[in-house]
């Protein structure tokens, strides 16, 4: 899967061919064809992320299939890039809420708790929250690939924070995550 996406120039598609290609192969992998966006590398995930235009990543977040898909697969990957050491003694909950979404508040809802060395995420772990944290969809898939630099979002107005700031501001420092 890696080697098919590598050789897709994702500049050379328009919105609607970006978000075809990825219900095409969305559509694959729900099929059980063997093809899956789940199968593809971190590293070849963050280079179509860092490839698309603007409005190929507002297409994602518009779509409501492939919106879930990618904030799925983002959340799935926390942990393998969870990096214990530069967490410890870090006990925290953070929730996540996305726009647009299509929760009865008009977000998603997510959460990612880290205690006790691990990391652990997905869709609202119903566990009392340190801080929450609200952002566009496609303003998270920006930083959580690397593509926007993560303090950037935070003096720009475009995360908001509710609850206790410091967890929202250091969590990402608890990730490998790609350098923009």
């Amino acid at each position: 899967m890696d080697a098919f996406a590598r050789h897709v120039d994702v500049t050379a598609l328009t919105r609607d061919q970006f978000v075809q290609l990825l219900e095409t192969l969305h559509m694959l992998g729900r099929t059980g064809a063997g093809i899956e966006l789940s199968s593809l590398s971190t590293e070849v995930l963050v280079d179509i992320v860092r490839s698309a235009s603007k409005e190929q990543i507002k297409a994602i977040s518009e779509h409501d299939e492939l919106r879930h898909v990618f904030i799925d697969e983002i959340f799935r990957r926390m942990s393998d890039h969870f990096v214990p050491e530069r967490a410890r003694n870090i006990d925290v909950v953070v929730s996540w809420r996305f726009t647009p979404g299509d929760g009865a508040d008009g977000f998603d809802r997510f959460q990612t708790v880290i205690e006790d060395g691990i990391c652990v995420s997905g869709e609202d772990l119903d566990r009392a929250p340190d801080t929450t944290i609200t952002l566009s969809v496609e303003d998270f898939i920006r930083m959580a690939t690397g593509s926007v630099a993560v303090a950037a979002m935070f003096v720009t107005g475009k995360v908001k924070v509710k609850g206790e700031y410091a967890p929202a501001v250091r969590f990402s420092s608890y990730f490998d995550l790609p350098q923009p």
